[in-house]
């Protein structure tokens, strides 16, 4: 597999969602989850699908439990709290792991095409950001801290790359 496109995920509604149906546009993909210390950054992430989804950007949560148990949830509880709490409109998908044998296959092909601080490939918290170019590559690797308001400016450059 080369791009994003070539992975299928299940979206949190359950129904399954070929990434090719976002083929064109800039993706950042983050895996998250609704009791962490980056939590907070879900209000970040509606805020540029806010100004910056007509322009062609989609953002992608991936919930994840794998780290610190931070999202105990099921997915129509995921779902609740993602709405009510930071008013998350951006696609979110059904709960995966991002590390290890039951890794999601696209958090497979991230890692190993986008290695973070020192080489390293594993995922090592809650909110890491991958940012995909139109034609389905991967731009960057963002750690947890970097808040998605900090990385709007490479954002908009692949926006305007088009």
């Amino acid at each position: 597999m080369t791009t994003a496109y070539d992975f299928t995920a299940r979206a949190i509604d359950g129904t399954e969602v070929p990434l090719d149906s976002y083929r064109g546009k800039v993706l950042l993909i983050v895996n998250t989850a609704s009791k962490c210390g980056f939590t907070p950054q879900y209000e970040g992430l509606e805020m540029l699908h806010e100004q910056l989804g007509d322009k062609g950007l989609v953002i992608l949560g991936f919930p994840c439990n794998q780290f610190g148990q931070q999202e105990p949830g099921d997915e129509a509880e995921i779902d609740r709290f993602c709405r009510l709490t930071y008013d998350v409109r951006f696609p979110m998908f059904a709960k995966i792991d991002v590390n290890g044998p039951n890794a999601h296959p696209l958090y497979g092909w991230l890692k190993s095409n986008a290695k973070g601080i020192l080489g390293t490939e594993g995922i090592k918290w809650n909110f890491t950001k991958f940012l995909i170019d139109r034609t389905g590559r991967i731009f960057s690797r963002y750690a947890p801290t970097t808040k998605p308001e900090a990385i709007r400016g490479e954002i908009e450059e692949l926006l305007e790359a088009a």
